[in-house]
């Protein structure tokens, strides 16, 4: 199979977004300052491999398409999605919300193309809904970071007491 422009170019916007999320995940870890700097710079690891991953998936599966895919810094910069990330130390609320930004935003990008590429290539689909999938649960758990606890309604408090 050969993909057509329409698959290369929503796929080549999955890469650059991925390519940028790395990036981006390195500065935060390096520029990361304040309560839980351990937790968040070592959970940022695990976002910025995984994130390096699908970026080298979706461009080998680009390749086996045929397609040519582009990760050159000038191409990321012109072409993702994510905002620019901050310069200087960024403290560890602040990280916690611009990473999940980034995470959203990515995801987002990927549901936006997402039935165009599953319409020509179901398999490369399949790699953008497992892809989501974990970049949700990184979001979900990073931005746990800077939750508060629901208030729990008086019928849920009630039902849990009988």
């Amino acid at each position: 199979m050969q993909a057509s422009e329409r698959l290369s170019n929503n796929l080549q916007s999955v890469l650059v977004d991925m390519i940028e999320l790395h990036v981006q995940g390195k500065q935060a870890h390096w520029s990361v300052v304040g309560k839980n700097f351990r937790d968040l710079h070592l959970q940022l690891d695990e976002i910025i491999m995984d994130a390096r991953e699908f970026s080298d998936e979706v461009a080998e599966r680009m390749r086996s398409l045929d397609a040519m895919p582009d990760g050159r810094s000038e191409t990321v910069t012109k072409t993702t999605h994510l905002p620019k990330f901050p310069d200087g130390e960024v403290d560890t609320t602040e990280t916690v919300t611009l990473i999940t930004e980034r995470l959203d935003a990515t995801v987002d990008n990927m549901r936006k193309v997402h039935d165009e590429v599953d319409e020509e290539d179901p398999t490369s689909a399949d790699l953008l809904h497992a892809f989501i999938e974990k970049l949700e649960q990184y979001s979900w758990m990073v931005s746990a970071e800077n939750r508060k606890p629901r208030k729990r309604s008086s019928s849920t408090s009630k039902s849990r007491a009988s």
